[in-house]
């Protein structure tokens, strides 16, 4: 006898996006005791580590240093919070949450509002190839890479570098880019929550420089805010840039078909996963964005097929890095060299 019943990942695959998103509603309340620990276990290790870092100025720099790494950790877990802040998903009260996210968002150097709608528009338009350039990392196809004149091929070529993708771009998306609402220049409130933004920042800093100094910025401000940048670009990167990925012209774009199979689900250690807030559960994320972080294991644990689906692990996701075109006929990811041989 042959068992021909389906494997989760086949269920997974023939179960459409719409019929998840009826599956996940019942996972979309928040609870207030555990929104409230969540954002106290992360802001208040985070403080503590800040006055640590600045009292070990005093003992060795390299200590100073070590532990600002360490508090890297505790920032991007900020931005998580604020990301689920920002899709109402943290607090049942949207003014509380938009709130508290404009908070983080100061120590986070993102501009809640702004960044709030741009990814609003990552996720209503994510897998669409007519609308590409807000909130996402730019993909071309390997047709209209083929097109440009040799200069924009350089360009392209450099903008998807590792390192510009990983090692300039974070410092410049955080320290430089935040500061102006670009993509939604023209809109009033816009400027106004990247200026209040940018005001509560200076007076951070200028405290920071007034009782400490230069040290403290170069010690602590600078490497925790680098390093979390840097891991949160790479989070993002990696959520959407794999081989079988989703792209679709945009009379065929459907919303939760690419949510389902345009996200990825990156597995990683117990510790990476907290500190990342469960983010690499993102085609669930995808599929409900109003599922709190801490959820959405509860979501894998009950339903195999999507603990199943578009699993990527670490190694898996380093040989993503090479993949830069999409390829519409193959229905893939593919590198410079593969483009050459299609």
């Amino acid at each position: 006898m042959f068992d021909i019943s389906e494997t989760p990942l086949q269920k997974a695959e023939t179960q459409s996006g719409r019929d998840w998103v009826k599956v996940l509603s019942k996972y979309r309340d928040p609870s207030l005791s555990r929104s409230s620990f969540e954002l106290a276990i992360t802001l208040g290790p985070f403080i503590l580590l800040w006055a640590l870092a600045w009292w070990s100025m005093s003992v060795s720099y390299w200590l100073t240093f070590t532990i600002s790494l360490f508090n890297a950790g505790f920032l991007l877990r900020l931005f998580a919070i604020q990301h689920d802040c920002g899709h109402g998903a943290f607090f049942q009260n949207r003014t509380v949450s938009d709130w508290i996210g404009r908070v983080i968002g100061v120590l986070t150097l993102t501009p809640y509002d702004v960044w709030r709608r741009s990814h609003s528009i990552h996720h209503s338009s994510s897998g669409n190839l007519g609308r590409r350039g807000i909130g996402d990392i730019m993909t071309l196809t390997v047709t209209e890479y083929r097109d440009l004149a040799p200069i924009n091929r350089l360009v392209y070529r450099l903008y998807r570098n590792p390192i510009v993708l990983f090692c300039l771009g974070p410092g410049y998306l955080f320290l430089a880019q935040n500061r102006l609402p670009l993509g939604l220049m023209g809109i009033g409130k816009y400027w106004v929550s990247a200026m209040c933004t940018n005001a509560a920042i200076f007076v951070w800093v200028a405290l920071v420089l007034y009782f400490g100094g230069l040290a403290p910025i170069l010690l602590i401000f600078l490497p925790s805010t680098l390093l979390a940048a840097t891991a949160g670009v790479w989070l993002f990167y990696v959520q959407h840039q794999f081989e079988t990925t989703h792209w679709e012209p945009e009379s065929d774009w459907q919303l939760h078909e690419a949510a389902l199979e345009g996200s990825s689900h990156y597995v990683l250690p117990p510790m990476l996963q907290w500190v990342s807030a469960n983010i690499g559960i993102h085609h669930v994320h995808h599929l409900y964005s109003r599922i709190p972080f801490y959820r959405l294991p509860e979501v894998l644990r009950d339903h195999a097929e999507l603990a199943e689906s578009n699993r990527m692990t670490i190694r898996q996701s380093f040989h993503s890095v090479r993949l830069r075109l999409w390829d519409a006929d193959a229905r893939r990811l593919v590198s410079f060299a593969q483009a050459r041989v299609r």
